[in-house]
Formats: structure tokens, sequence, C-alpha cells
């Protein structure tokens, strides 16, 4: 009997009808004032059911982020729940942003949260931190595997921050962000249409040349929109790679927020702006 279809095929039939986007859901104090909401669990529900309404039936890609709903309890990880399966019964793919990372059991019980079927948020993939060494993450790795999942794993990350771990140079001359690609590519080989282990680039960092992104995996590429990359800097950005990259918008689209039809336009206008730079390689 073969098994769940695996995420990377699912993720590139997306791609491939939907478009290649993924809007963030994001729902910080300041974004739920902006929108005339209170911070609370009326305003979290409010604010996320509203996202899903308007973009979930045509997008690739929803991408809550974790922490916004954690930090309101256990009530706001039930709205957390419920915004995941709305999302994926309207036909989006969700990419959980947890950004987890640990070693043994304890990987394994992160992974089981979020990428086991049974679980209550149970997601079609999730992103994941390798630095306490790419291999603690082999929980992850089988549960994915055998669950038809994938994961999104922190490589070359949008933040200034990062750089001063991602860049560093290791004894055989290798950065370690190279070191993350190179797993990934690792995982990956031999699938078809494309792997389900994906990497995190973030398009605000210009030339990659250097980079071997070649990882027959998909890139998920934050920073489009209010972090100032555009659409059409991702040619330049990830070249030969680009037909696997997963542009992430977030607030240049929540912003228009809480009509349900600006939500939609500008998810499109964006939607439309990425098909046009991806049509250019």
């Amino acid at each position: 009997m073969s098994g769940p279809e695996p995420f990377g095929a699912r993720l590139r039939r997306a791609m491939d009808t939907r478009g290649p986007l993924c809007v963030g859901i994001d729902p910080h104090a300041a974004l739920l004032a902006e929108w005339g909401l209170n911070d609370d669990v009326a305003g979290l529900e409010r604010f996320s059911r509203t996202v899903v309404e308007a973009v979930a039936d045509r997008v690739a890609v929803l991408k809550p982020q974790s922490a916004f709903f954690e930090r309101f309890g256990s009530r706001g990880i039930a709205v957390l729940e419920a915004s995941v399966a709305q999302a994926r019964e309207a036909g989006a793919l969700v990419v959980m942003d947890a950004k987890r990372g640990d070693i043994g059991s304890t990987m394994a019980a992160y992974a089981e949260s979020f990428l086991h079927p049974d679980s209550p948020l149970f997601s079609d993939a999730l992103t994941v931190s390798p630095y306490l060494g790419y291999g603690s993450l082999s929980p992850a790795v089988a549960l994915a595997r055998e669950s038809g999942t994938g994961l999104f794993v922190l490589a070359l990350t949008s933040n200034v921050e990062g750089g001063e771990v991602q860049h560093a140079v290791r004894a055989d001359g290798r950065s370690v962000g190279a070191t993350m690609l190179g797993h990934l590519a690792a995982e990956n080989a031999g699938e078809t249409p494309l792997g389900s282990f994906g990497a995190v680039v973030g398009a605000t960092l210009g030339d990659l040349s250097s980079y071997d992104l070649d990882i027959n995996g998909p890139l998920l590429a934050p920073g489009i929109g209010a972090q100032g990359a555009t659409a059409a800097d991702l040619p330049a950005v990830f070249g030969p790679a680009l037909r696997n990259v997963v542009p992430n918008v977030s607030r240049g689209v929540l912003r228009h927020g809480a009509d349900v039809v600006a939500l939609r336009d500008a998810a499109e206008r964006f939607a439309e702006e990425i098909r046009t730079a991806v049509a250019t390689v």
C-alpha cells in the first residue's frame, strides 16, 4: 500500500495551479489595533477567520505564526487549530511557522505536535531550526516522510542577526548556511516533481549566486512587501532556482484588512507580480 502523497508533490501542484504566493497570518497586537480589533482572543479569532475567508481558496500556502496565537494560551491555540483546519478545507496548504528545534524525544514531540495526522494542529509543513546540528532534526524528517508532510529549515534568513551564524565558515571552507542547503539537497535527491524538505531563504539578501540553491526542494522566501523586497527582485536573488521559490507576504497583504475584498485584492496583486517575475526565467 502506498503512503500519503508527499508534501513536495502537493506543493508543486498548488504552485502550478494557484501560483506560488504564501500569505502569512501574523495577528500581532499592532495589526489587530490597525484592524480595529481588541488585543484579545475575540480579536484574534476575527482576524484569523477573516484572512482564511479572504485567501485560503485561492493562494497556494497560508503560514500562521504560532507565537501570535500561543501568547493567548489554550484559547489562542484553539483559534490556531480552527484556522489550520479551515485553511486546509479551503484548499490551501498550511505551513506552521513555529521554528522548532531541539534534540531527541523533545524534537520528536515537536514534530508530532504539527506533523502527525492525529494532532489537532496537523499542518502540511513546519518551519524548524537546525542550529543544534542538522542531525537533531532527524525525528521531524522521519515523521514528515511517514505522514506526507514537509519541513522548511532555516538556512539563509532575512534578519540581519542571522548572518553571524549562517555565514560563519566551517573548517571545511563551507558556510553554515551552505551546509544546511547541502543537507536538504541530499534529503530531496531523486524526488519528483519536488522534494518535501525546503529551506528558508530571505528575499532581501540580494545576490546569492555563491550559494547552490538548487536543492530540488522549495525555498520559502520571506521579505516581500514590508521588509523591502519586491517580486521583481526575485530573479536576481534566486536565479535558476526561481521556479521553486514560495514568496511569503504578510504585512503587505494583512494591512489591507479587515475588509475581505481588500485583502483578496491585495493578495491577487502580489500573486500577479510574482507570476510575472517567475515568467522571466
